[in-house]
């Protein structure tokens, strides 16, 4: 009873019987100047957060120089969350179960638009305007590529007085509503993430220079020169049930918490997991927050932005472009959505010194956030591309406490 008004899930006494770790894919540790008393650090701090109760689901993985050392899984698919049933029936999930990320989707987006660039399809440095000429309405004409990109484009947020979820189910009502926009602030100046609106322009923009929907531009671009099976916008009907459930965890968010929530994504924070398992949610293009994936293979992605852009001998994308997607663009500057100072690249959600998102001393670190506790980044000074996803939603809880034990324990592997 004490668990359900916490809004807990139920944690089995022996993790060992919701524990999958894939052997076949890890490689020796001590091939790649890391030690088995390093990575079962990590992993014990995984379950820690696994026994705070907040999540169903969590899957783990992490590369080294180009090679798995860590593919492994703790928890339930489905059938385990609050409210759940005690019924037997809750799936035990695997490392190659794939899951939402959303807004840890950003990054990824943002590699598609940076490769449009680079084959000259688009210029970063143009205004949005000169690819989708309806977006320079109200003032919005000299806003560039690259601040839609940082986050400094003006719109973060869902323009509508009582925002409606179901806008993001239409392409099109979208990407008008947010071209008549009116901009908060003077486009360039001023950091304001942008939680869900910032994707759809990109996405309208990437739709417009290549001819192309996001789907197969995807596929094309990043899927299959990486060999993935799942890496794209939403899931296909016939595999939707392959996909982990995410679920609300823990107490009603602080009343704060719940206005920045309502304010960027246009839901109020419980609701966000119950619009994930909307058929369509899984059904739309949503290029700011519905891209699913396994960790290995979001791993395999930062990867491949560690090696300059090459994968298995193949040049998925220029060396000068992996290394533009780490570079700041601009100082570092209170984000007027969250209320935190951040610091953006054209396209990522780099880590910071002394401590930043990605641990202590992490300022060479990028990759993105996913709604609340995802985290997906590369690691320069260690060689690391991390992926951490997780379905359960809780707000200010304990749990990040342990969330941040996680992390703490992976910047403690040696660097190279």
């Amino acid at each position: 009873m004490l668990r359900r008004r916490r809004n807990l899930i139920r944690v089995p006494k022996d993790l060992a019987t919701v524990t999958r770790v894939d052997q076949s894919a890890e490689t020796d540790p001590a091939s790649l100047g890391l030690s088995d008393k390093g990575l079962r650090r990590i992993w014990t701090s995984v379950e820690h957060l696994y026994r705070t109760g907040t999540q169903p689901f969590i899957s783990l993985g992490i590369w080294r120089q180009g090679q798995c050392v860590m593919k492994r899984s703790i928890g339930h698919t489905r059938g385990n969350a609050p409210g759940d049933p005690a019924d037997g029936r809750a799936v035990v999930g695997s490392p190659d179960t794939p899951v939402c990320l959303f807004s840890a989707s950003k990054a990824i987006t943002a590699v598609l638009v940076h490769q449009l660039a680079e084959q000259g399809l688009l210029s970063l440095d143009a205004p949005v305007a000169e690819y989708v000429p309806e977006f320079g309405a109200r003032g919005k004409h000299r806003v560039t590529v690259s601040e839609l990109l940082a986050h400094r484009a003006g719109i973060p947020r869902i323009p509508m007085r009582q925002p409606d979820p179901s806008i993001l189910f239409d392409w099109d009502a979208a990407v008008d509503m947010l071209c008549r926009a009116k901009p908060l602030h003077r486009g360039g100046k001023q950091v304001a993430y942008h939680a869900i609106t910032g994707g759809f322009i990109l996405g309208e923009i990437a739709r417009r220079v290549s001819g192309e929907e996001l789907r197969p531009l995807m596929d094309r671009n990043l899927r299959t020169p990486l060999g993935l099976q799942y890496f794209n916008y939403g899931m296909p009907a016939d595999q939707r049930h392959m996909l982990a459930q995410d679920a609300f965890t823990g107490p009603v968010p602080p009343m704060l918490v719940g206005m920045i929530a309502k304010r960027a994504l246009g839901a109020r924070f419980e609701t966000v997991p119950d619009i994930s398992t909307d058929p369509r949610f899984t059904d739309a293009v949503i290029p700011a927050g519905n891209i699913c994936a396994t960790a290995d293979e979001v791993c395999r992605f930062y990867a491949m932005l560690l090696q300059d852009g090459q994968w298995q001998g193949r040049q998925v994308m220029k060396s000068s472009t992996a290394r533009r997607l780490q570079m700041p663009a601009a100082e570092r500057q209170i984000d007027k959505t969250l209320m935190v100072p951040v610091r953006f690249s054209e396209g990522m959600l780099l880590g910071d010194a002394p401590v930043g998102l990605y641990g202590r001393n992490s300022e060479t670190s990028f990759g993105h956030l996913g709604f609340i506790n995802i985290l997906c980044w590369a690691d320069p000074k260690r060689q690391l591309a991390v992926s951490l996803l997780t379905t359960g939603k809780p707000a200010m809880t304990p749990h990040l406490f342990q969330l941040a034990r996680v992390v703490t324990s992976i910047g403690r592997l040696p660097p190279l």
